[in-house]
């Protein structure tokens, strides 16, 4: 069974245990919505900080499959395939 690895930014990772990489087993195609629940599953703090109360992405959360944004592709239904890569990049304000 393939894995498919989640990089976090280093503003996250204190959230994932201090984890910069997350991973989750895969067998075939899932979805960037089901990979979010299964690395964030025992980090509900991680969770909230990409997601909000509907499950939506947060604005400031910026998804990457194999270079290309998931909001520019089916968003949380954009699929991801053992031995991808999934990169979370959090916008920070500037001012």
């Amino acid at each position: 069974m393939a894995e498919i690895s989640v990089v976090l930014p280093s503003v996250l990772q204190p959230l994932a245990g201090g984890q910069s990489l997350l991973t989750a087993p895969a067998d075939g195609t899932v979805t960037v919505g089901w990979l979010l629940d299964a690395v964030t599953g025992d980090y509900p703090v991680l969770a909230r900080r990409l997601r909000d109360e509907t499950g939506a992405l947060r604005r400031y959360v910026n998804i990457y499959v194999n270079g290309d944004e998931v909001r520019r592709l089916q968003g949380l239904d954009t699929e991801v395939a053992g031995g991808q890569e999934v990169l979370i990049i959090q916008s920070v304000a500037g001012g």
